[in-house]
């Protein structure tokens, strides 16, 4: 028979849930720390929890008959602790939480993950142990975030895992070489090559004052019943203006939002759910801009869910103001990832103090698997080849091809004349860019 050193050792390395197993006996509330959880059954809904018979807690569900199930959530680790007896001398473990109760009577976290309230309907010897099998009588779901792991005798997250693939869109070329005097034609050429890459380019932005027939991409009209590439998109503030770029072929469709004002995001919610009538549009994609610069996060995580809810196809958060450290990054998409799902989120960062492919590197080990660049970096987003040529180091595979985009962003940088700017338009020896007086045509690929 195996040691039982041997045996703990090897379990240890089985990562678990970790949850708050509680009762009530007499009208006194019990709880314990507990990963010894399991599902049994869909139908009838049965769970299971495995209690050591020398546990005074064993007892008590031996008596009661009843039980809870309480998930902690990643940043729950001290009420784990507390509730296993690790957290010193505490007067009563429930007291800084908040409980509800169902249809036994057993207190159930609030501020987990999840509950169920059960009753035991089976006891089976197992070992040192017994195997009770509970009931289901009612359940809530109540946050969406990342779980507590017990692993290796210690609680943690997640691991971090790399994605298999990641894409690219880039919502600043246009914008940023018309503000340096490109030609219409310069303008079109280059973002037909990014677009054949493989990256979905921002071709036109119908919010700015310029009429429409002077944007770059609507200067060509499509055949009768052709449509831009899927690649190309436009920026729209209302159902007019999103008709507008339909009626030229653009079928994604890009919304501004303020994270910090409710109306902002409320007003992209009700554009999203009109935009959603409309069966040309292929894409709703909200940009919920400055979202690292709200403290705390709580306004970016609700306007998340409200825009997730209203139909949107995908969320680009974006560092409007160049403010994101990897903390704040990692903190923010630990929780938002899993609160937009299924809609995927974008994110569109600064390189301020050339932390941006640090924060891309943080963000890509918190499940986000599409960004938002700039080529050549041009008005001081991350630059597009720079995170093509990181994403190829660490195996991530892109559509997009890395030394056709590198050429084009040498020609595109030689150009103009200036690295690439900050978000307030300074270079990084503190001057102010300025534009090419004379461009000359843009070579072909």
């Amino acid at each position: 028979m195996v040691e039982s050193s041997t045996f703990r050792d090897v379990l240890a390395q089985w990562p678990s849930g970790v949850t708050v197993v509680t009762t009530v006996v007499d009208g006194v509330r019990h709880g314990m720390t507990a990963s010894s959880f399991s599902s049994v059954s869909l139908d009838p809904p049965l769970v299971s929890i495995c209690l050591d018979r020398r546990l005074y807690t064993h007892g008590l569900l031996t008596s009661s008959g009843v039980f809870g199930i309480s998930v902690l959530a990643k940043d729950q680790g001290e009420v784990a602790r507390r509730f296993a007896g690790m957290a010193g001398d505490v007067g009563d473990r429930f007291d800084g939480e908040t409980w509800s109760t169902a249809a036994t009577g057993v207190p159930l976290l609030d501020s987990a993950l999840g509950w169920l309230d059960c009753r035991i309907v089976h006891a089976y010897p197992g070992g040192d142990h017994t195997i009770f099998v509970g009931e289901v009588l009612a359940g809530h779901a109540a946050r969406r975030t990342a779980p507590l792991l017990f692993h290796s005798r210690g609680w943690g997250q997640f691991a971090d895992v790399l994605p298999d693939v990641a894409t690219l869109a880039d919502s600043g070329l246009v914008s940023s070489l018309i503000s340096r005097g490109e030609s219409g034609d310069t303008v079109r050429q280059t973002a037909h090559h990014v677009g054949r890459s493989g990256i979905r380019v921002r071709v036109a932005d119908l919010t700015a004052d310029a009429p429409l027939e002077a944007l770059p991409w609507t200067g060509r009209q499509p055949e009768a019943g052709a449509r831009a590439p899927q690649e190309h998109s436009a920026l729209v503030e209302s159902l007019v203006q999103a008709r507008q770029a339909v009626e030229r072929g653009i079928p994604v469709l890009e919304i501004r939002a303020d994270c910090r004002d409710l109306r902002s995001v409320e007003d992209a919610a009700v554009l999203l759910r009109e935009l959603e009538a409309m069966p040309d549009v292929h894409g709703r994609v909200v940009i919920l801009e400055d979202v690292f610069a709200v403290p705390g996060g709580d306004h970016p995580l609700a306007a998340i869910d409200l825009l997730a809810s209203a139909g949107a196809t995908e969320i680009c958060l974006d560092d409007t103001e160049g403010a994101a450290t990897p903390l704040q990054v990692r903190a923010l998409l630990q929780d938002a990832v899993g609160l937009a799902r299924p809609v995927p989120l974008r994110l569109r960062l600064r390189d301020n103090d050339r932390l941006g492919l640090v924060n891309v590197l943080t963000a890509l080990k918190s499940g986000v698997h599409h960004f938002d660049t700039t080529l050549g970096g041009l008005d001081g987003a991350v630059a597009t080849e720079d995170l093509i040529r990181l994403l190829g180091t660490l195996d991530v595979t892109t559509p997009a091809d890395a030394v056709a985009l590198d050429r084009l962003a040498r020609r595109v940088r030689g150009r103009t004349a200036v690295p690439a700017v900050a978000p307030n338009g300074s270079l990084p020896n503190g001057s102010t860019a300025s534009t090419s007086p004379e461009p000359t045509p843009l070579p072909t690929l």
